[in-house]
């Protein structure tokens, strides 16, 4: 029998199918693995999304198709897996950070690049939050097709800033302006740059006898004696640009360029008589009193105002306390007609 004619080796086909199935097996081994290390890298993703509260987005352009990952659904308060429609999810911006989104998106788009924004939303339950939205722009044979990128949740954060924020320009026990919230403002006055912001008037405040209440009661009796005093100035803000607490017992007022010298001058007068009525805590009725010292910026120059104010408010203390006092900007002295003034005003009812 010829070669030809015999079929074929017991080797050459069963080898091959062998081989073949061992290829196979070989791949399926692989994809296996693959698959467990894709599943067990998502998984730690996941993880670390939701610990670092990041989710993942993306947008078709052509249709502007939404794709979200779960943490994103949470940040806006919906279903996870929810239909999505991007006009409603715009909805849940403020009016002017969505202008800003959009402003900033297609000008990505346009530049093919991306961009980063903090935004402040309100959820689908009424929450406010904020987020850091961050995007990059996909195109295809030069043509913009998608924008995907990232979203995490910063509210922590951005209540943080703002406490911080709030302990630096407001004082914690008042709550009125913070001394450094008042050296800003006056420094802003100031800078030539800053056109528009001058400063008209300063007043000075001084409580009368406060140490002594300190010194009779405690600290904890005068800081509420300092809280009933924030609250009575506090009215001030209604005409003035800055009610401060600027030291232990001193408080300031600045009053723009627009606020009458009279208005200014009265102000002053009611402080002192609001200050003349006592304060009652923990059935103690104490008496405080105050002096008040007021300079005017004739020029809207305001670097040596403060000094001019307090040079005023040391003059209404020599002159017993309770006083009203004004620097006349004469050599230091005060007007006689401003001391009438303030006599009439601080003998008022």
């Amino acid at each position: 029998m010829s070669p030809e004619t015999r079929g074929p080796t017991p080797n050459s086909s069963t080898d091959r199918i062998a081989t073949l199935e061992t290829r196979i097996a070989v791949q399926e081994a692989l994809i296996a693995r693959l698959q467990a290390e894709l599943a067990h890298s998502r998984k730690i993703f996941e993880r670390a999304s939701n610990a670092a509260q990041i989710g993942v987005w993306e947008c078709e352009l052509d249709d502007c198709t939404l794709r979200w990952s779960d943490v994103v659904y949470d940040m806006f308060d919906l279903p996870r897996g929810s239909t999505l429609d991007r006009d409603e999810i715009l909805a849940f911006y403020p009016e002017a950070t969505r202008l800003e989104l959009e402003d900033i998106r297609s000008r990505a788009i346009r530049e093919g690049g991306g961009f980063s924004l903090d935004a402040e939303i309100t959820t689908a339950r009424g929450r406010p939050r904020w987020i850091r939205i961050t995007a990059t722009v996909e195109c295809e044979a030069g043509e913009p097709v998608r924008i995907f990128g990232m979203k995490q949740d910063i509210t922590a954060e951005k209540n943080a800033t703002l406490r911080l924020r709030h302990m630096a320009e407001f004082d914690a026990v008042t709550g009125l302006s913070s001394r450094s919230r008042f050296q800003s403002r006056m420094a802003e006055a100031s800078n030539a740059a800053a056109a528009g912001a001058p400063v008209g008037a300063l007043m000075l405040i001084d409580l009368d006898h406060f140490k002594q209440v300190n010194d009779a009661f405690g600290h904890l009796v005068g800081d509420d004696c300092l809280r009933a005093v924030g609250r009575r100035l506090s009215r001030l803000h209604a005409t003035s640009d800055c009610v401060a607490r600027i030291g232990g017992d001193e408080f300031a007022v600045v009053f723009g360029p627009e606020t009458p010298r009279a208005v200014v001058v009265r102000l002053a007068g009611a402080v002192v008589r609001t200050m003349r009525r006592p304060i009652e805590i923990a059935g103690r009725h104490i008496e405080l009193g105050a002096s008040v010292g007021i300079a005017f910026a004739d020029d809207g120059n305001s670097e040596t105002l403060h000094a001019q104010a307090d040079g005023a408010l040391y003059a209404a203390k020599a002159a017993g306390r309770g006083a009203v006092r004004i620097f006349s900007g004469t050599g230091g002295e005060h007007l006689a007609g401003a001391r009438r003034a303030a006599a009439e005003l601080t003998a008022c009812p």
